[in-house]
């Protein structure tokens, strides 16, 4: 067996945002933002979406694991390692000099 297992990802969702998209805050956190408002799981639709195009990943590999009705949110990423989740993330993001904070968990 090969050593992929679930990733943690804390991240925070800003809904109705004018464009969607990754980026990384001042402190090194994921912040997702989205075009959904926060009613009735859109928001939360589109930031799984979001986060699996930025990670190249299937819909069904990303799931808010906790803060379903919270900004605040941990978000589960199955089948891909967490040094690769960190590299995907910071690419998303763009080049700066923010960078994902090594430490996910």
């Amino acid at each position: 067996m090969g050593s992929m297992s679930d990733e943690y990802v804390p991240v925070h969702v800003k809904p109705r945002s004018s464009r969607a998209g990754v980026e990384i805050d001042g402190a090194g956190g994921v912040v997702i933002r989205v075009h959904a408002p926060a009613a009735e799981g859109a928001a939360n639709e589109e930031c799984v979406r979001v986060l699996a195009d930025a990670l190249g990943v299937p819909k069904s590999a990303v799931t808010i694991a906790r803060g379903g009705k919270s900004r605040a949110k941990q978000i589960r990423v199955s089948g891909i390692a967490a040094g690769e989740v960190v590299a995907r993330l910071n690419r998303a993001a763009g080049e700066g000099t923010r960078q994902v904070a090594d430490e996910m968990e």
